[in-house]
């Protein structure tokens, strides 16, 4: 077989494997799992990087990660490289970090400061803005460099937020009142006057939807999870069916002292299957923070913040992000897909920027309860994976009252496939 033969049998395969996720998708009842296919098979896997990580808003990480001119950090989706940085007029740009001479990376460390952004290959330098400054006289008279500029990803900021669109087009929707809406949220929070306190990185061999159905349940957590139900409770609003009366009056109360202080709580959803959904829940009477005490995990607020019983503000923004708000700390989640049965997930937990570790917060304590809680779903992840790719799996009902949060999900998930494929 020549290239030609096996680039358009290629080409022929792949046409074939979305036919095949969209009737797998189509034929699903609304209320049951996915077929095995889209949990393990690396074909199908690729047509989710296409369609969904590849077209879809992500959330990459904070503006407080990258405080000043010349900060950046770096990520990767799917094996796109992808570089954030603080510009010098304080805007945050998104590139593809791939140099424009021989797509080298031009940023190989996770996280620093530069003047601008120099290639360690040949050392082509760009500006901030991505511009292309300098690439040598080697490259002739007649080389452009205004065409050989960055290529720049779209890029939106909305209260301390960063998400980034790898597509050719911004998608479709209403994400721009979720950010909005964002921003309103978010604003007793100053993030911008916050800092990273402590970040961990954990490599799950679950494909990234699975990592996903298990955050959007807590049907588990009774039996998996002792040190996050010290301080959580796992309704997710009062219009939850299990919430109980007790739950409901507890809401009350604290929506009170929440309204006293000026501190947005309503539910706010948007999208098919609430793909982005912000909502603020008390944790347990007594406790101020997601800690193995329950005690506040920072002596110094965020923001303007003077209650520490806040609760935790739950925001999600599927494919990849959710996150818990509380009074004294915020921890940030972002799931990433590596292969078809592996995953990225990274937390971060961050504090006033001017908490001092050690005097005011110790790493160590104030992620034990999601060091714990990690741990326990990857492990639950890996042995949902390994029963998926059983021959005797076949797709299985989800409660509609413990996991109508996976419901949704899928919904989000169905739609979106099934609109990007009709794009094409």
């Amino acid at each position: 077989m020549n290239q030609n033969d096996l680039l358009n049998s290629t080409c022929a395969t792949i046409h074939e494997a979305r036919k095949e996720m969209a009737n797998l998708l189509e034929e699903r009842p609304a209320n049951y799992s996915l077929a095995q296919p889209l949990y393990n098979d690396p074909l199908m896997f690729r047509i989710d990087v296409e369609e969904v990580f590849q077209k879809e808003w992500l959330f990459v990480g904070m503006t407080s990660e990258i405080p000043a001119r010349g900060d950046y950090f770096t990520v990767e989706v799917a094996q796109n490289p992808v570089l954030v940085v603080r510009d010098a007029d304080g805007s945050v740009n998104a590139f593809h970090n791939t140099c424009r001479h021989r797509g080298s990376r031009i940023c190989t460390e996770h996280r620093g400061k530069v003047a601008n952004l120099v290639c360690p290959y040949h050392q082509w330098t760009y500006d901030l803005k991505g511009n292309l400054l300098f690439a040598g006289t080697e490259m002739g008279d007649s080389f452009e460099t205004q065409e050989h500029g960055l290529k720049k990803a779209f890029c939106k900021t909305a209260g301390g937020f960063i998400f980034v669109c790898l597509g050719k087009e911004e998608p479709e929707g209403d994400f721009d009142e979720f950010l909005s809406t964002l921003e309103e949220y978010m604003e007793p929070y100053d993030v911008e006057n916050t800092k990273l306190a402590v970040e961990s990185n954990m490599y799950e061999k679950a494909n990234w939807k699975l990592v996903i159905e298990n955050n959007r349940e807590c049907y588990h957590c009774a039996g998996n999870h002792p040190e996050l139900l010290n301080s959580l409770l796992e309704w997710d609003d009062t219009n939850d069916p299990r919430a109980s009366q007790e739950f409901k009056d507890h809401c009350k109360d604290q929506a009170a002292a929440w309204d006293a202080e000026g501190i947005p709580h309503e539910h706010k959803s948007f999208g098919p299957g609430l793909r982005n959904r912000i909502v603020r829940m008390p944790l347990k009477k007594g406790t101020q923070a997601m800690t193995m005490d329950g005690k506040a995990g920072c002596n110094k607020l965020l923001g303007r913040i003077k209650n520490p019983q806040m609760g935790s503000m739950r925001i999600l923004h599927l494919p990849n992000s959710w996150n818990h708000m509380q009074s004294d700390h915020f921890i940030v989640f972002r799931v990433l897909p590596i292969s078809a049965q592996e995953s990225l997930v990274t937390t971060k937990w961050f504090v006033h920027k001017d908490a001092v570790e050690g005097v005011d917060y110790d790493p160590v304590q104030l992620r034990k309860v999601w060091d714990a809680t990690n741990e326990q779903d990857r492990v639950l992840g890996e042995e949902n994976q390994q029963g998926i790719n059983s021959i005797g799996y076949q797709p299985g009902p989800y409660s509609e009252t413990f996991e109508f949060g996976i419901v949704n999900f899928m919904e989000w998930y169905s739609d979106t496939i099934d609109k990007n494929l009709k794009s094409r």
